[in-house]
């Protein structure tokens, strides 16, 4: 039985959707999950591209040990450098490296003859084979280029010493058969073809990025490259979790393993969720709330009397707990910390215990607390717990009615320690009450999305709010959740504008310490 390696780019591609802005603490705790989930080859960013994606690849790149790491860089001895001082350190370091190949981009973007992107490519590859053991060559945009042209080139960079060939559809044009029948061809006319492995990489722009995942493996891909949740450029990536579960359900078919560890794929879905912003759509497959949800009386019907008639995915094979009501008032901090332990958290005892005093003070309010509760919990504990001055909301209070202006006051701490005080009106509560932080704060701040979320169910669910604002020209995604939906708002908008100053003071002490 052939396997299949994962290859992980949420890091990376997955960042580049619009809106998207991870910080350092969030990448390395979205790596820690991509690891416990089993992926081969993590893309942990692209060093050259700015100092802040440098850093998070070398921190990433000292911290996994189970999973190679890789940075992605164009085909410049500059960029392979700096690839190389950020991955230096890791455990088995890679570099993936790529240049156009299709005339379309040869022409209008490289300006570049055929004859001088082969040319390009061999040297960078041969330069970079003197750094990483393991060098990945991309053809940017090969489902739209030549296939004898791809033929000669990809002979030529293994020739130089690449270990991976990478063959994506990079703007999601091209269909299951044509894009099966480009490893077909490439494996059938490059002589030197089994001294590599073939990997896809695949955009969804035509909804088609799983299917053609499937059709490269079908003729000879070892590696599928992809993103949990499918996030990414435009429309996204092939969907990681979705080609998994399709190899293991459809064993009889594919006959295809992987080394994914496929009952960790919710947590990392809903933890890359929320550190990105992006919700997950209630139908999308394997991870959406109604997967396993069944409406219909007659698949209903079926489903008591045999789960397999309508469920052919059980939830629990992809982590999904039927009863998942773990603590409650009168749990102690010991169960309480092994419950952090089982959800995926690393923290100091400092932050078990603020995440305690934060459980409690939930479980007064809050009858039932659920696996979602506490992730919620503990995700904002850890996206909020760089040690560095911003603003915190002190109280507030809306007043609204029917035939009434609504009204909003806020007191909130400054990050130089002062106490501000306001009130302003909206033609809402959400707005009255953005109105109002608006006019405390320094900064000029756009809110540009608003998204309100239910974790769990009935009255006493958790609301989660996802902003994005921008902030002095930065855009800049914030999450806030609590019981109320006000007090979630608040501090969604709160937690995106501290997330820009954060970054912009973490870039200042860098500066002081270069």
């Amino acid at each position: 039985m052939a396997q299949i390696k994962f290859f992980d780019t949420t890091l990376r591609d997955g960042e580049q959707s619009p809106g998207v802005n991870l910080n350092q603490l969030e990448k390395i705790e979205i790596a820690k999950q991509l690891e416990r989930l089993g992926i081969d080859v993590m893309e942990a960013g692209f060093p050259a591209s700015s100092k802040g994606d440098f850093e998070a690849v070398r921190q990433i790149a000292r911290t996994i040990k189970n999973t190679s790491v890789t940075g992605l860089a164009r085909t410049t001895k500059e960029d392979i450098d700096i690839a190389w001082d950020a991955l230096k350190d890791a455990a088995e370091p890679r570099i993936h490296i790529f240049l156009a190949t299709s005339p379309i981009h040869m022409t209008h973007k490289l300006k570049k003859t055929p004859d001088d992107v082969i040319q390009t490519s061999v040297e960078m590859v041969s330069y970079a084979k003197q750094k990483f053991t393991h060098v990945e060559w991309s053809a940017e945009d090969a489902s739209r280029s030549d296939l004898d042209f791809l033929v000669k080139i990809i002979e030529k960079v293994i020739d130089a010493g690449a270990t991976v060939i990478n063959l994506p559809d990079t703007v999601g044009y091209t269909t299951p058969e044509e894009y099966g029948r480009m490893f077909r061809y490439v494996r059938e006319h490059v002589p030197n073809i089994d001294r590599v492995a073939l990997s896809a990489h695949c955009h969804d722009d035509l909804g088609m990025a799983v299917a053609n995942s499937i059709a490269a493996i079908e003729n000879g891909a070892t590696q599928i490259e992809g993103t949990i949740n499918g996030i990414g450029e435009r429309a996204g990536n092939a969907s990681l979790e979705e080609i998994a579960v399709a190899l293991k359900i459809r064993n009889d078919f594919y006959q295809h393993s992987t080394n994914l560890v496929l009952n960790e794929i919710k947590r990392t879905s809903d933890l890359i969720s929320k550190f990105t912003g992006m919700m997950v759509p209630g139908n999308k497959a394997v991870v959406g709330r109604n997967a396993f949800a069944h409406e219909s009386g007659i698949h209903q019907d079926g489903v008591l009397k045999e789960a397999s008639t309508y469920e052919i995915i059980t939830p629990e094979m992809v982590g999904i707990k039927s009863n998942n009501l773990v603590l409650g008032k009168h749990s102690g901090r010991h169960a309480f910390a092994d419950k952090v332990e089982q959800l995926g958290f690393e923290l100091p005892e400092e932050k078990v215990k603020e995440a305690f005093k934060t459980f409690k003070e939930l479980t007064d309010r809050k009858k039932e607390v659920t696996d979602d509760d506490l992730f919620t919990i503990l995700t904002d504990l850890q996206s909020d717990s760089l040690n560095i001055a911003k603003y915190n909301l002190e109280s507030f209070q809306v007043q609204y009615g029917s035939h009434n202006l609504p009204t909003a006051t806020v007191a909130l701490k400054t990050p130089e320690g002062y106490r501000v005080e306001t009130a302003r009106t909206g033609q809402g509560s959400v707005e009255a009450l953005y109105n109002t932080l608006e006019s405390l704060v320094q900064e000029e701040v756009d809110l540009t999305d608003y998204q309100l979320n239910s974790i769990g169910k009935g009255r006493d669910a958790l609301a989660e709010v996802h902003v994005m604002v921008k902030v002095n020209d930065t855009e800049m995604g914030g999450r806030g959740a609590a019981q109320d939906v006000l007090e979630a708002s608040a501090n969604a908008f709160l937690n995106a504008l501290n997330r820009v100053l954060i970054n912009q003071r973490q870039a200042e002490q860098k500066k002081i310490h270069s």
